[in-house]
């Protein structure tokens, strides 16, 4: 099996909840994406503590992480059945169904951290997405910020509202924080491997697109044959190659190297 963190837990009925934008730990061809997000959670809980508010918890993917660091855990998603599904099996958190931004309801100066992991590229106002978060934090607290590098993204994303450069990010953030640490999540020899494949693969789909629908269709349109290719070529990956089933969490390495690595992780203080 190829869940290998002993703090990670199983995430509950992830199947029903499953597309190619929402990974499932259950899916063998999910892992190298399941993986990369879950390190994010991993490196977290070396920095985080308190009163901690995740935005976008999703299928709670790295809650057990987060509720064993933080004194009190808080979680937003506007996606109902997956808060009634946490809410249900984990009495120790506070579990909140809402569209943001804003933060309705969440008081200012309140918390210590806030964390949202691939979050950001979905919101269509992130000015005050990030003004929310720097209200809702104590002085002094800090944000954790992770989301895809653009420059590594192997195709548009009709999922994302739009992804960000190194620059772009860190001048985002500071419009709203006094200070942004910068760094990045690179891949290992073995993922960067698997990058490459699936660079390839998706080179050979693209080439397909003659009248370039990729880049001119509506997102809510061009989501579906995203979708059905994307799952379609994670499978034709995993079968083809077992570094799929290989990585993990492990394969995901933080470090200060933001223009080639394939998340931003931007820690950013109130």
């Amino acid at each position: 099996m190829y869940l290998t963190h002993n703090s990670q837990l199983k995430i509950h009925n992830s199947k029903m909840f499953s597309t190619t934008e929402i990974t499932s730990s259950e899916i063998l061809s999910d892992n190298p994406i399941h993986q990369r997000l879950f390190s994010a959670y991993v490196h977290a809980g070396e920095f985080v503590g308190g009163n901690l508010l995740e935005i976008g918890c999703g299928v709670g993917r790295g809650l057990s992480i987060l509720l064993e660091k933080s004194a009190q855990y808080t979680a937003i998603d506007k996606n109902e059945a997956l808060i009634t599904d946490l809410t249900s099996k984990f009495p120790k958190g506070k579990f909140i169904s809402q569209n943001i931004p804003p933060l309705t309801n969440l008081p200012d100066n309140f918390f210590d951290f806030v964390v949202t992991f691939q979050v950001i590229e979905h919101i269509e106002d992130d000015k005050l997405f990030l003004k929310e978060i720097h209200r809702v934090l104590k002085k002094g607290g800090k944000a954790i910020i992770t989301t895809p590098n653009i420059k590594l993204s192997l195709t548009r994303n009709p999922w994302h509202t739009r992804e960000y450069t190194a620059t772009e990010l860190k001048n985002l953030v500071l419009e709203s924080f006094e200070s942004v640490e910068t760094k990045g999540i690179s891949g290992s020899e073995q993922v960067m491997t698997y990058h490459e494949q699936n660079r390839k693969a998706v080179a050979k789909y693209k080439k397909l697109d003659i009248f370039n629908l990729e880049k001119h269709l509506p997102r809510q349109i061009l989501a579906i044959p995203y979708d059905i290719l994307n799952r379609f070529n994670r499978k034709k990956l995993a079968q083809a190659s077992g570094i799929a089933a290989e990585i993990t969490d492990k394969d995901y390495l933080l470090g200060n190297e933001v223009e080639n690595c394939l998340d931003f992780f931007y820690i950013a203080t109130k």
